[in-house]
């Protein structure tokens, strides 16, 4: 699915990569905690992720480097806020960082449950039953819909070749 995250050799931003085998238990327990139950939407979340971070390469945006965009999915700020307000653990974090929006991403980026975590976080809270059903259905169109509906972005080529083996290795029907 994401084929550079073998390895985290040679990296540019080092101290924030993880390799898919660090990766996959923040990734699974994020399922487990924001509901994820169907292979269509773990493949969708997936991709996003292995996409946006560079296979995983990093954590935070440094492309063109906006100011607290991050997580492995990079979201955006406001709702790096959002997420790290929902996270009990970092009351206390987050009365310090007030509206820091580098050290809320800090927070978030600090522990993989948090970084690995928010690409589900968001799909719960922010995506519409629409797509979400779409994606249980492991359509190609509902995952368009995922990326322009709910991410709010263009499903480039790119990003579907991501979705597509993602949706393969996670044994979606018809993929």
């Amino acid at each position: 699915m994401a084929p550079n995250s073998k390895t985290c050799t040679g990296a540019q931003f080092a101290a924030e990569c993880k390799t898919a085998a660090q990766a996959a238990p923040f990734i699974n327990a994020s399922f487990k905690t924001y509901g994820i139950t169907s292979a269509g939407e773990a493949a969708a979340l997936i991709s996003l992720m292995a996409f946006e971070s560079g296979d995983f390469k990093f954590n935070t945006n440094h492309f063109p480097g906006r100011p607290g965009q991050g997580t492995r999915n990079m979201q955006m700020p406001p709702f790096n806020l959002e997420y790290a307000k929902s996270i009990p653990a970092l009351k206390d974090g987050l009365a310090k960082a007030g509206t820091d929006v580098k050290k809320v991403l800090e927070l978030l980026t600090s522990k993989g449950e948090y970084d690995f975590g928010s690409a589900a976080w968001f799909m719960k809270n922010k995506c519409k039953k629409e797509v979400r059903d779409g994606l249980k259905k492991g359509t190609t169109e509902a995952w368009k819909m995922y990326i322009t509906e709910c991410i709010g972005t263009t499903a480039t080529e790119e990003r579907q070749a991501g979705w597509e083996k993602a949706a393969k290795a996670m044994g979606v029907p018809g993929h």
